[in-house]
């Protein structure tokens, strides 16, 4: 069974950075791709970045340029490191992996609250 677990959420400052790191249990290679989403209240779903196993990261719009997403194949890990949060990127942030048929499975997410 696959199992997927954020950490790194929490209280961060605007114009401050946070690590998020999700860690998925079994071989990361079975996956086509491993995603970064987040849902702020009364709000749908957004993808914020998905790292493919091979090709380009994605990066939505508004957190390209100050986000990186990578993976540690090795710990079977990815990571979302974000610069230059804005109150406007609190949500809870959850970690998604697909493999190659589209079956999806999540994290249970973290919460990230940007405020001074």
């Amino acid at each position: 069974q696959v199992q997927l677990v954020e950490s790194g959420g929490g209280l961060v400052q605007p114009g401050g950075s946070l690590r998020l790191s999700c860690t998925i249990s079994g071989s990361i290679w079975r996956f086509n791709s491993v995603g970064w989403y987040r849902q702020a209240p009364g709000k749908q779903r957004e993808l914020v970045a998905r790292v493919f196993s091979t090709g380009p990261t994605y990066y939505a719009d508004d957190v390209k340029n100050r986000s990186t997403a990578s993976g540690d194949i090795d710990l079977n890990t990815v990571h979302l490191h974000m610069n230059s949060l804005k109150p406007e990127d609190t949500a809870v942030y959850y970690c998604n992996a697909r493999e190659q048929d589209g079956t999806d499975y999540w994290g249970q997410g973290t919460q990230v609250t940007v405020s001074a």
